[in-house]
Formats: C-alpha cells, sequence, structure tokens
C-alpha cells in the first residue's frame, strides 16, 4: 500500500511540476494535459454548434451561401472563445500570450506565414462574401463549383468531376470571376461568319429562329443579333442568348453551333473559310 501512495506522489509531482514557465506563468504536463482536454471538448462543442445552426436555419428563407457563411463564423466564434476560455483555466494571461507570441514570431514569420494567410483570407471570404458555396467561379486556371470554404482552403469541383483544393489566399489576392454573383442568369454569344453576298437580314432571322427553338434559352430578355464586322473572308454575326443554367451552359453552346450549322445548310448560306486569293501576272 506504501509502494502504492509513493508511487502516486511520484506520478503527481512529475506532472504538476511545472517545466515551462512565460511571463510568470508555470506551464507543467499535468496543465497540457487539462488544456487539451479541455481544447477537444470546445472544439466538440464547435462542431455541435455549426450542425445546430445548420438545423435552424435549413427552413429559413436565406440564401444557401448565406446559411453556410453564419455556420462557420458560429463554429469559428464558439472555437475561439473555447481557446481563449482553455488558456485562461490554465493560467495564461493575454500577457502571457504577447510573450509567447514574441517569442513563436520568428517561427510564424517563416514556417506558418502560408497557414496564417490563408486562414485570415478565409475570414475575409466569409464576412465580405466575394464567393460563397455554390457559385460558379474561375480563379486562374480553376474553373467550377464552390463546394465548401474551409479555414484554409476552398473546395472547388470542377464540370470533369474533379474536386479541387484551392488556398483561400487566392481568392482574395487573385482576379476571381464569379458567375454566381449576379443571379443565376447569363448571357452567352457566338459568333459566326457567313460569305459576301449574303443577305444579312435573312441570316439575322435564321439565327434568331434557332435561338427561339432551344428550350433553354429565356425569351426574356430574348436573344439578338449583331452585324459585328466585315471580315477579310467572311460577315461576321454575334448571336448573344441569355440561360439560367450556369453549370452547363456548354453544352447549350454546343447544340446552338450543331443547329446553325445544320440550319444553314438547308438555307445554303455558306459559312467561308479563311482564304487568300494571289493574281500572278
Amino acid at each position: 500500500m506504501d509502494f502504492v501512495t509513493k508511487f502516486a506522489n511520484s506520478a503527481w509531482n512529475f506532472i504538476s511540476t511545472p517545466f515551462l514557465q512565460i511571463s510568470g506563468t508555470q506551464i507543467s504536463v499535468f496543465s497540457l494535459i487539462l488544456a487539451i482536454t479541455l481544447f477537444y471538448v470546445f472544439y466538440y462543442c464547435s462542431n455541435l454548434s455549426e450542425k445546430f445552426m445548420r438545423k435552424f436555419l435549413r427552413e429559413k428563407d436565406i440564401d444557401p451561401g448565406v446559411k453556410r457563411s453564419i455556420e462557420r463564423f458560429v463554429k469559428y466564434l464558439t472555437l475561439i472563445i473555447g481557446i481563449l476560455i482553455t488558456l485562461d483555466t490554465i493560467g495564461i494571461s493575454m500577457q502571457s500570450l504577447a510573450a509567447l507570441g514574441a517569442i513563436l514570431m520568428v517561427g510564424i514569420g517563416f514556417g506558418l506565414q502560408n497557414i496564417t494567410s490563408n486562414f485570415i483570407s478565409g475570414l475575409i471570404i466569409l464576412f465580405e462574401r466575394p464567393i460563397k458555396v455554390g457559385d460558379i467561379v474561375k480563379v486562374g486556371d480553376v474553373s467550377g463549383k464552390v463546394e465548401d470554404i474551409g479555414a484554409r482552403a476552398t473546395i472547388v469541383h470542377t464540370r470533369d468531376d474533379v474536386a479541387i483544393i484551392v488556398p483561400n489566399s487566392k481568392f482574395v489576392a487573385d482576379e476571381v470571376v464569379n458567375e454566381s454573383f449576379s443571379g443565376q442568369r447569363i448571357r452567352l454569344n457566338i459568333q459566326v461568319g457567313v460569305a459576301y453576298g449574303t443577305d444579312a437580314s435573312v441570316v439575322r432571322e435564321e439565327l434568331l429562329d434557332i435561338a427561339k427553338k432551344h428550350k433553354q434559352v429565356l425569351s426574356h430578355p430574348g436573344p439578338t443579333v449583331l452585324f459585328q464586322d466585315f471580315a477579310d473572308s467572311a460577315l461576321i454575326f454575334e448571336l448573344r442568348i441569355w440561360v439560367d443554367e450556369l453549370w452547363t451552359y456548354d453544352l447549350i453552346l454546343s447544340d446552338i453551333r450543331y443547329a446553325i450549322n445544320e440550319q444553314f445548310k438547308q438555307k445554303q448560306i455558306q459559312i467561308p473559310f479563311p482564304q487568300l486569293d494571289i493574281h500572278t501576272k
């Protein structure tokens, strides 16, 4: 029995004896175990708070991207409060944190620079909302639908069914094209050239007829045709249409081009290819 008591006292002395002191705050093995336990509890609570907000906002008439931002904000807020409570419980004050920050400043500056930048960029995205979950975006060479905005990176799902993890700093520092920013409607342009001598009014009517026959082309605003230019080998027309399908509009463009090619053949409207006439003397 004495052996057990001595062993317990020795173990307690080992885990309770401070091995580090920061601005008067003594850090021991026990305080570290307590801090890790509390952090895990608050991390679990932050996930619960996110799930609770998801259920609470499920039936609300709010934009899905706004809902996701609120859910993430509540999670991060709970986690930050938990971290502060954990540090306060083991006796680490804000002054101690400042001292620790001074010690780690060099390491953060060199080793954690990208992580810190991406985390802050993630907060900026959640607050300013230049992009949100469900948006169709293009950043650099990556184009697709935003699936998730995390603390460090954003997951973009491409039209090739590939998930690409993009650092959040890309969406803050680089030029980003957000096709969904103003809604789910977009204007598409299709250029086509016809041979010189073709009746321009006939071309216009045929292009409008093709656009109006396609079920995914909007009637309000309706399609328009512009006589764009006199090119070297062709008269250039541009068909402008509006659609409300951002994810598969490339298929709509393909359908329209197929229809133009077929209908121009039937109407004997020639689509010329570039050519150069050389006269020798």
